[in-house]
């Protein structure tokens, strides 16, 4: 299965080409949207309390919303197993949706440590492969990535509950700025008629 082309009129024998025409037209666009994620990033940073809970607030709607479809789903299964299992995985969405919705802020307390938790096993996981990769050449970037991933994951943890009103919006923070200052150099990139 192929994907269709970006731009319809520029494909060539390999599939679809990046118009650089195009991006070198909107180029501003890519450089005032990298400034906006910034700027929201580093004001995540400043307030991050207040970008946590706004981060529990948008996870708890997006599973209101996820819990409703799966149970408007499940009434459109054709076997009784099947109804039971998307009902109840809608209702647990749905649960665990409210929850956050209404006490944000015991909400950030249970997903910063199931953060924490994930990050270790993802490390510890990371750390085994690179171990099982043998002389390959990638073996020490995976094995220096599951070491990071698992220190950062068992910083949240030892620091848990005490750093839940500022993990999430200090990651959320990281990731805006980080995001944001590619797309500015995506849009300086593309200034450059091709």
């Amino acid at each position: 299965m192929s994907f269709p082309p970006m731009f319809p009129d520029e494909i060539n024998g390999s599939g679809p080409v990046l118009d650089r025409k195009r991006l070198h037209d909107h180029w501003k666009g890519f450089v005032v949207l990298g400034a906006l994620a910034t700027a929201l990033g580093l004001l995540a940073l400043a307030l991050t309390e207040s970008a946590t809970i706004t981060s529990v607030l948008v996870i708890g709607v997006f599973m209101i919303v996820a819990g409703a479809a799966e149970i408007t789903i499940g009434f459109r299964m054709r076997s009784w197993r099947r109804f039971v299992v998307w009902e109840i995985a809608g209702v647990l969405y749905l649960v665990a949706g409210g929850f956050a919705v209404l006490v944000p802020e015991v909400a950030s307390v249970v997903i910063t440590l199931l953060l924490g938790a994930g990050l270790v096993a993802t490390g510890l996981l990371r750390i085994v492969f690179g171990i099982q990769l043998g002389s390959s050449p990638s073996r020490t970037m995976l094995f220096v990535s599951g070491v990071v991933t698992m220190l950062l994951g068992l910083v949240i943890v030892l620091g848990w509950p005490a750093n839940s009103a500022l993990i999430l919006g200090t990651l959320l923070g990281i990731d805006l700025v980080f995001n944001g200052i590619s797309w500015i150099f995506f849009g300086l990139r593309a200034r450059t008629p091709a």
